[in-house]
């Protein structure tokens, strides 16, 4: 494992459009186009666009601004990039949002959906009319929770449904990959 630089904010990178809908990115090749932006320590983890870095930069909107700038460039489409501190990831992770309940385990799924900014109280009103009797939803800064008593796949709510009602792009991770970052960036917070 590469030594981290002290002085350096660490961070993961949660990429949109990567991996999917036939924009096929080998991670060496990205990782290739973190280290060419002058980031450190670049590593990515599971081939759908989490990319763990360190920067001297402490402007995450500047960081996702450049980040965009340069893969639009290199890859010749957008990909939306949503930056968080490994302390982020590791808040993220841990947060117990369903009345304490870890809804992990069994024919059930827990997503995290990954935002610029906190919701207006008019999306989140819009995405908590679609929750039911089998799925529900909470909010935490620019993080979101979708919580399926189900196989996502079994839900009656697909991700361009949720987008929509969000207003504005995201990237969602299962609970599982999240908290495995955490427990990488743990290392380094």
């Amino acid at each position: 494992m590469p030594r981290r630089r002290p002085d350096a904010t660490h961070y993961v990178a949660f990429l949109r459009a990567i991996n999917v809908g036939g924009h096929n990115v080998k991670m060496a090749e990205l990782r290739e186009q973190f280290t060419t932006l002058g980031f450190t320590n670049v590593e990515t983890f599971i081939a759908s666009g989490n990319v763990r870095f360190s920067s001297s930069v402490e402007d995450a909107t500047a960081l996702e601004i450049k980040i965009e700038a340069h893969l639009v460039k290199h890859l010749g489409y957008t990909v939306d990039v949503f930056i968080r501190t490994s302390a982020d990831v590791i808040t993220t992770a841990a947060f117990r949002v369903f009345g304490g309940a870890d809804p992990v385990a069994g024919a059930s799924a827990l997503t995290v959906g990954f935002l610029k900014l906190p919701l207006v109280e008019a999306a989140q009103q819009r995405v908590l009319a679609l929750a039911g009797t089998t799925n529900e939803f909470a909010f935490r800064d620019r993080d979101f929770y979708w919580w399926t008593h189900s196989r996502i796949s079994d839900s009656t709510i697909t991700g361009a449904r949720l987008e929509k009602a969000l207003g504005v792009s995201t990237t969602m991770r299962n609970v599982t990959t999240v908290r495995k970052l955490a427990l990488l960036c743990s290392e380094t917070a």
